[in-house]
């Protein structure tokens, strides 16, 4: 198994950022069609990223510095629900917030095709959590 570690810098305050990781509305501002989470510990994370069914359940969830989440897809024998872990990391820096994401328990063959996304993914959060309402994402897996 191996692990994405990805940074972006992002000019809001760690409190903004957060909301884009544990609200409804938030996350599907720039990642996702669709959400339904409960940001507690135990509670549901569901969303659905370009005609997949992102799923697992929030395992940390720290205010305003950490989400970790278990996340995988529904119907995927690679990847099934809660397999991986993606952990948020929300660290103050004189521009705003610096966040961290690190996804570990990663098949070998799905690497590439994550760290795509967290780069596009990333990108719109940037853009989101400062204010900018984007358009609908046409973003797909690559092969």
């Amino acid at each position: 198994m191996a692990e994405h570690r990805a940074t972006i810098d992002i000019d809001a305050a760690p409190e903004t950022v957060f909301q884009f990781l544990v609200t409804d509305a938030g996350m599907t501002s720039w990642m996702g069609q669709w959400a339904s989470l409960d940001p507690v510990p135990g509670g549901q994370f569901a969303v659905d990223i370009a005609g997949y069914p992102a799923r697992g359940m929030f395992l940390e969830v720290d205010p305003p510095r950490r989400v970790t989440l278990s996340w995988g897809f529904a119907g995927n024998e690679s990847l099934p629900p809660g397999s991986s872990m993606v952990s948020f990391e929300l660290t103050p820096i004189s521009a705003g917030t610096r966040v961290e994401v690190v996804h570990t328990d990663l098949p070998e063959d799905l690497v590439g095709g994550h760290m795509d996304g967290w780069s596009h993914f990333l990108a719109r959060l940037r853009r989101a959590a400062t204010g900018e309402h984007l358009p609908p994402d046409s973003w797909k897996p690559g092969p």
